[in-house]
């Protein structure tokens, strides 16, 4: 933090200030004014931790797309329709078993799979044709959309959470005080979706997994060495087939076991493919290629752009997301945290 201060003092102060703005708007109790300015607390909040947990979701789609993408160099735009898969997969499991967390392994060995294909009948014989890469990903894309469409209809999908996650939990926030004739003080606090709180920490367990995999161990070296001079890594024996194709199921498995919790936090439906697959074009280009780190961040940027665009520029919630990419190619072409 030191280094980052001395090296952009101007850039750390404003996010030391962003910081504490909202660490406010977070924990102190309007006043008056402030409500007539931007609205309720509880609004506020909601749109907060949607964002966040948006950003959670984002992060799981986006991560096994910048392993594959970022990471690998290969341009999979089947990914959002993995992801879809996943979600219908999900919703059959639990549907068939009653078993919500059945869901999540299933679709991600289930997916993962698919992805191996992928890997051996498509990118294998595309090594570095990137234009070749994107059309035939493309065209995957569309047919995989049409054979779901067919097999499942149009119909959304939502996987009902088990009950020991159902309902909402009290964060102790304070949305609001108010002062009874009797000189009471009721203080009302925010509750918020149990199952969304735990699928958040979830999806920070997994990052934090991926990055200690992909930089403190011996397989994440292979990956990289693999990524920066196959050749050399073939050289010491290695199998760099193997190593590519564990990265290629991990990564669509991600895309998978993201789809079943989109499923359970929104639903499952066509067109969620689409708009999974730009969500993290945009938080790989903003985060940077290759960095879970930078999924992470760009995710949560993303996330919370999107839902406090909807409730206070809905007219703009779209640009807006839109708007931070611009603003990261401008200023940072290789991402946030991604290197030149």
């Amino acid at each position: 933090m030191r280094a980052l201060a001395a090296r952009h003092p101007i850039w750390s102060t404003i996010i030391a200030l962003v910081l504490l703005i909202l660490l406010y708007l977070v924990f102190a109790i309007w006043p008056e004014w402030l409500t007539d300015a931007i609205g309720r607390k509880k609004v506020f909040l909601n749109a907060l931790f949607n964002g966040i947990t948006l950003g959670g979701l984002y992060f799981l789609v986006a991560s096994g797309f910048t392993l594959i993408f970022g990471l690998m160099r290969n341009v999979n735009l089947a990914h959002g329709s993995l992801y879809l898969m996943g979600g219908y997969i999900g919703f059959f499991v639990a549907d068939a078993t009653g078993l919500w967390l059945l869901a999540f392994p299933v679709a991600f060995i289930v997916v993962g799979f698919m992805g191996v294909l992928l890997q051996i009948l498509v990118f294998r014989r595309m090594e570095g044709q990137d234009l070749r890469q994107t059309l035939v990903t493309i065209g995957i894309s569309i047919v995989l959309a049409d054979l779901m469409l067919w097999g499942v209809g149009g119909d959304f999908y939502n996987i009902n959470p088990p009950s020991w996650l159902s309902g909402p939990m009290e964060t102790g926030l304070v949305t609001s005080q108010r002062v009874r004739s009797s000189g009471e003080v009721v203080t009302a606090y925010l509750k918020y979706p149990l199952v969304r709180i735990v699928i958040l920490a979830a999806s920070v367990v997994i990052g934090l997994a991926m990055w200690l995999v992909l930089n403190r161990t011996r397989i994440g070296m292979l990956i990289r060495a693999g990524v920066d001079d196959r050749d050399m890594l073939s050289a010491t024996g290695a199998r760099t087939h193997l190593v590519f194709v564990g990265v290629f199921f991990f990564g669509a498995g991600l895309a998978g076991l993201a789809g079943v919790v989109g499923a359970t936090f929104q639903s499952a439906a066509p067109g969620e493919d689409i708009r999974f697959l730009l969500a993290s074009l945009v938080v790989v280009i903003v985060g940077g290629m290759g960095s879970i780190p930078g999924a992470a961040l760009g995710a949560l940027l993303i996330g919370l752009a999107e839902q406090f665009g909807s409730v206070y520029f809905p007219t703009y919630a779209v640009v807006l997301t839109f708007l931070i990419m611009v603003l990261v190619l401008a200023f940072r072409p290789q991402g946030l945290m991604g290197q030149s």
